[in-house]
């Protein structure tokens, strides 16, 4: 598609500027749904591209950024898709002298929340709109029907939403898009979406180990036993999205793609902003911390491959009741352990939308999660309806629907962790998650002796359990 030229029709109702994989993706699915949509990138080859993958003619590319403004309709609405950070601020500063009062200009990628917050603060004075729009779900997503996750002000949400409901993804709980919250909202809970990700991943791949190590199963085994879980309970995208990862043979050597491909996992960075923001907030996220950990640790090859030299595991083997019951056990302890991770995500986003005053729905979070975006899963209807029978619940482990279940899989979560300790496969998230449950419903724990320690050796004080309302003392323990 070359830059248009002549007389338009109309103008654009939609505009999205960046043509990589997921703004092509994204202003393709708007023009399916009737918008007419102006494009913007510096590479006008990418044009081409779109119309090589069908772009209608209501679809119209400009290489000038004047040209594509001017293209569009008012109060424009424009999508960047463009890499986050300084991209992101150097695209703003190009356009904001191009707009007028009451357009709307959308961030669709992963930006840091408070430089969301800020951006949307400095625009409000010269009468413009900023959104921080989390979209998850990939290239198919993006193309078909992701969830999007958008903040900012309530009046321009107003004005985008006939667009961002016509291309979410839809379930059977309603359009995958809803308004989340002043400022920086959108893209903390997209952040924290990503978390959850990280963990679901991991737990998925520890799962794997435990039947490939801890049972011999081969992929193909493991893909088949996958397949009946993703009937059940434990259905989910990152579940059926494995099958098809065990399932792919690679062409050359007709092996299990899957082998072939290094044990270093990368990360983009939203992990790591999930874990930090959680430490600002005083909220514990092991399980999230520990797919983290587990991404940074896969990066040492080279280390772990030397140290499995020098340093080595436990050589135990199965029961036969182990063997007959792992499976049972480990899919049980999947499911637990997801449950807790979600619960870690969302009292993470609660303690946020606290802080900042974003009066964010917990069960609404759930609910556009539940179609289009990478974490979507069955749990999330439960999950949903714990927090809409109770909004300010404070930890989905508590709900009615869900307490229950966590204490019926227990013994099964505790024997999965409990084999892998045994056979030496490091389960971190398995492990943490398991930690983090027993800390939560523990009535005491042992930190009387840490704040004791910290009083004896730098006299940090501490509350007596049998006066706390006399405060904090110190006592001399020599």
């Amino acid at each position: 598609m070359s830059t248009a030229q002549g007389p338009q029709k109309g103008r654009a109702q939609f505009g999205v500027a960046g043509m990589g994989v997921m703004g092509q993706s994204l202003a393709l699915n708007v023009a399916d749904h009737g918008f007419r949509v102006a494009v913007w990138d510096r590479h006008s080859e990418r044009f081409d591209e779109l119309r090589k993958k069908g772009a209608p003619e209501s679809l119209q590319g400009y290489s000038s950024l004047e040209e594509f403004v001017a293209a569009l309709e008012r109060p424009r609405r424009i999508m960047l898709m463009v890499t986050a950070g300084a991209a992101v601020d150097s695209m703003m500063e190009k356009l904001e002298p191009l707009l007028q009062p009451g357009d709307v200009v959308l961030d669709g990628g992963n930006s840091w929340f408070l430089d969301t917050k800020r951006r949307e603060e400095a625009w409000k004075q010269k009468g413009l709109h900023f959104m921080g729009v989390g979209v998850s779900g990939g290239e198919e997503g993006a193309r078909y029907g992701p969830s999007i996750m958008p903040g900012g002000p309530a009046e321009a949400y107003a004005l985008v939403r006939p667009v961002l409901e016509a291309i979410a993804a839809r379930s059977e709980e309603g359009v995958c898009v809803t308004y989340v919250g002043p400022d920086g909202a959108g893209h903390f809970v997209k952040m924290v979406h990503n978390g959850i990700e990280y963990a679901d991943m991991q737990l998925l791949a520890e799962t794997y180990d435990l039947l490939r190590r801890g049972l011999g199963m081969s992929e193909e085994e493991i893909a088949n036993l996958f397949e009946q879980w993703n009937k059940g309970i434990a259905e989910s995208f990152l579940l059926e999205t494995t099958i098809k990862v065990l399932r792919k043979k690679d062409p050359e050597t007709g092996k299990p793609l899957v082998d072939l491909v290094l044990d270093k996992a990368g990360q983009k960075g939203t992990g790591k902003w999930t874990v930090q923001v959680a430490l600002d907030l005083g909220v514990p996220v092991p399980s999230i911390a520990g797919a983290l950990d587990a991404r940074i640790l896969s990066s040492m090859k080279e280390e772990r491959v030397a140290a499995s030299r020098i340093v080595h595991g436990p050589k135990e083997s199965l029961s036969a009741d182990e063997k007959a019951n792992v499976a049972a056990w480990v899919h049980d302890a999947l499911y637990a352990a997801r449950v807790v991770t979600y619960a870690q995500g969302m009292r993470l986003i609660q303690a946020a939308s606290n802080e900042h005053k974003w009066n964010v729905s917990l069960a609404e979070m759930a609910r556009i999660w539940r179609a289009g975006c990478i974490i979507r899963a069955k749990l999330l209807t439960p999950l949903r309806e714990a927090f809409t029978k109770k909004p300010d619940l404070i930890n989905l482990m508590l709900a009615d629907n869900i307490a229950p279940v966590l204490e019926k899989m227990g013994p099964a979560w505790r024997r999965t962790v409990g084999v892998a300790t045994r056979l030496g496969i490091p389960v971190p998230v398995f492990s943490a998650s398991l930690a983090y449950f027993d800390s939560y419903r523990s009535a005491e724990l042992p930190q009387n002796l840490t704040q004791a320690q910290r009083d004896a050796f730098g006299a940090h004080t501490y509350q007596r359990r049998d006066r706390p309302e006399a405060g904090f003392v110190h006592s001399d323990w020599s």
